[in-house]
């Protein structure tokens, strides 16, 4: 009670206004600059409960749900295009044969598919679903078929994920679905998406997912104004013994009738543009351009900056020659979808270099991150076993990130999926690639390598 009343008499104190938790010298827009107002937090996070993960606003509502899962289909295998395409973006949106050449992957989809809006799932990266010796590992389901993956640092220097999917129908499932912070909703804004969340850090999210900005659907827990439960439901089977935050689940047929519900449109809006810039049907190969085969966002050893937790096994990413793709590995192994048991991999790996700041650094019970989403920074993008080096600009809450090279042109990107780092830039001399040596043909072949630290 006491300590309740010591969070409630410092947070009118401090007024908690966006202005007044960030230093005044401090670069990081809050809310692209457009919002001042906070909400303090009516849930105190005890001590005694793990920081990693403190969700700030209070489940209202449970669902339970005995459907039975159903089979998905098996995606065909990206055709192989023929290289030479690093001059050739996709320019216009031709229809061949029903299909349109995907805007967050440019592969060609089925031109309804391509053209509806995306869903952004709010998605945990633990090591285990729970927070006790025992706890069992925790796995993602469905995202292997995301087309594009947010990461960032959150409280206790772990990711959370932000899976945004497209061509989603034939899955039944998408989850665990986790809370919401600022941050992801600005990149999400950026891919036009509806964003789903199952809780929110109330003090910097409260007033943003309810506003006019965000289409969201949202499960009934405090600080949610207008929540949508009958798009989700518990599942404590699909992983046996976990937290009870970690068995939220998207109940992937209830999309379309919360938003019907909500009001939703289900096209994209007239200035969306497309995520990236990708190359027409020939593989963009970069010949001039370095090596780089093995990433490590966070590098090799220990360090506070959200992916370098676990030293040795720190995420990495491994590149196949033979099937253009980065692989993910993190704490120690596969990164493996609970939905097929196939590892997750990518066509392209960006590293967004972002300004980051603890929240409230004095305040041991919240730990939250901001970053700076909006302006520019440097980054770092991997694409058919090369690195280019470059800028990133955003320049409003709902424009889209453009990348360019230290030429000056925006960097095509090849067709496929792409994972997208927030890298805090107070930690990027972590970052390290390794180039194979000659002769290596893929990755699972590599033992000696030349090791680049950037930074």
């Amino acid at each position: 009670m006491k300590k309740k009343l010591f969070v409630v008499l410092l947070s009118m104190a401090l007024g908690l206004s966006a202005c007044e938790v960030m230093p005044a010298d401090s670069p990081i827009q809050i809310g692209g600059g457009s919002s001042d107002f906070l909400v303090p937090p009516k849930q105190e996070i005890p001590i005694s409960e793990p920081i990693d993960d403190p969700i700030m606003g209070e489940e209202l509502t449970e669902e339970e749900s005995t459907e039975e899962e159903e089979e998905t289909e098996e995606e065909s295998e990206t055709p192989e295009l023929e290289p030479g395409g690093e001059k050739k973006p996709i320019t216009e949106r031709v229809v061949k044969d029903g299909k349109i050449q995907s805007y967050l992957t440019g592969e060609w989809k089925d031109e309804k598919i391509a053209k509806r809006r995306n869903i952004a799932v709010m998605m945990p990266n633990n090591f285990k679903a729970g927070y006790e010796e025992d706890s069992p590992k925790l796995h993602q389901y469905g995202i292997s078929k995301a087309s594009i993956i947010y990461e960032a640092p959150v409280e206790g220097r772990i990711t959370r994920l932000m899976a945004i999917f497209e061509d989603y129908d034939k899955l039944d499932k998408i989850g665990p679905v986790r809370s919401s912070r600022d941050y992801y909703i600005y990149q999400a804004l950026s891919f036009d998406s509806i964003y789903v969340n199952w809780g929110l850090a109330r003090p910097w999210v409260e007033e943003l997912i309810n506003s006019d900005k965000v289409d969201n659907i949202s499960a009934s827990v405090a600080g949610i104004y207008n929540g949508y439960d009958d798009a989700f439901f518990r599942d404590t089977d699909a992983i046996k013994g976990g937290a009870t935050e970690f068995t939220g689940y998207l109940k992937v047929d209830k999309i379309s009738d919360a938003m019907a519900a909500r009001g939703y449109s289900s096209a994209y809006r007239e200035s969306f543009e497309q995520a990236f810039l990708f190359a027409d049907d020939l593989r963009a190969t970069y010949d001039d351009l370095p090596d780089a085969t093995l990433i490590w966002p966070g590098g090799k050893e220990n360090n506070e900056g959200g992916y370098g937790n676990y030293g040795e096994d720190n995420v990495c990413f491994k590149y196949s020659h033979k099937k253009h793709k980065y692989y993910r590995f993190q704490y120690g192994e596969p990164m493996i979808d609970n939905m097929n048991q196939e590892q997750v991999a990518v066509t392209n790996v960006i590293f967004k270099i972002s300004h980051g700041e603890e929240r409230l650094p004095d305040d041991p019970n919240y730990d939250y991150l901001a970053f700076e989403i909006h302006g520019t920074g440097d980054c770092l993008i991997f694409t058919n076993g090369k690195v280019i080096k470059g800028t990133w600009e955003k320049a409003e809450d709902d424009s889209t990130d453009h990348y360019y090279d230290e030429s000056g042109n925006e960097i095509i990107l090849n067709q496929g999926k792409t994972w997208l780092c927030t890298i805090w830039k107070e930690f990027e001399e972590y970052i390290t690639y390794e180039a194979p040596k000659e002769g290596d043909d893929d990755y699972f072949e590599i033992e000696e390598s030349t090791e680049q630290a950037v930074g």
